[in-house]
């Protein structure tokens, strides 16, 4: 039995946008955004690319693994910082 230290919880995966030869990154956040497609394929996402995805191909839709600050970051990134809010 093995006594090294192992987290319980895995970290979440990068950005699947993300290049390995991006420097600086082109990732916008730090949030996991997870998108699901209609076949049920899950993309996970910094906020700036899931707001890319999301506004070309509507057919995505968040899963309920992505926290509402993260949706409300995607939706800075979509629409500005007020959230399309125009008083």
């Amino acid at each position: 039995m093995s006594t090294a230290y192992r987290p319980r919880k895995s970290h979440p995966p990068d950005c699947d946008l993300r290049a390995s030869t991006d420097y600086p990154s082109t990732c916008a956040g730090r949030e996991q955004i997870v998108l699901v497609a209609l076949d049920g394929t899950e993309r996970w996402l910094c906020p700036g690319h899931a707001a890319a995805v999301w506004l070309t191909d509507p057919t995505y839709r968040f899963s309920v693994k992505t926290r509402t600050e993260a949706i409300a970051s995607v939706m800075g990134h979509a629409f500005g910082p007020q959230g399309g809010d125009r008083r």
